[in-house]
């Protein structure tokens, strides 16, 4: 019941968000946004379209790309990059943020944090450099404590 309360409190915020920013978050959008809502760690964006032409049979690739460049644009997800995949971001408010991603090896579970202390470090070492930071994404990589319960 609590993670559906969460699931629909999300769905909810990103439609008032998009609302405000006058963006159109599309019927197949929002089955993308539901989708990821749905994962338990990062998810393919492939992965994503067998996912979405259960609803959809005629999907295509540029559909989910779309969809995903869409969400990315909206702080709604981040792409992980060194597993070429996708995690709903928890922070939809603040699309401005530096994301720390925890992810686990073993079982892809991603774990998304703000901090505001490596934060403030990034922006004096952009400042240093003469670069304006516009979105910043940190990605740590390990074992989840479910995983390191089960190796142990």
């Amino acid at each position: 019941m609590t993670n559906l309360i969460i699931y629909n409190n999300l769905l909810t915020k990103a439609k008032k968000i998009c609302q405000q920013r006058n963006a159109r978050l599309t019927p197949q959008r929002q089955k993308v946004l539901r989708i990821m809502l749905n994962q338990f760690g990062s998810i393919s964006a492939y992965n994503l379209l067998d996912l979405l032409r259960i609803s959809e049979p005629k999907a295509k690739p540029s559909t989910i790309y779309r969809a995903l460049d869409f969400l990315l644009d909206q702080g709604f997800i981040h792409k992980v990059e060194s597993t070429n995949s996708y995690t709903l971001c928890h922070h939809f408010g603040k699309p401005m943020h530096t994301s720390i991603l925890f992810i686990c090896n073993h079982c892809n579970k991603v774990t998304d944090f703000t901090t505001k202390g490596i934060e403030k470090i990034l922006q004096k070492l952009a400042e240093y450099s003469r670069f304006t930071l516009h979105h910043s994404i940190i990605e740590a990589h390990g074992l989840c404590i479910q995983c390191i319960q089960i190796k142990s």
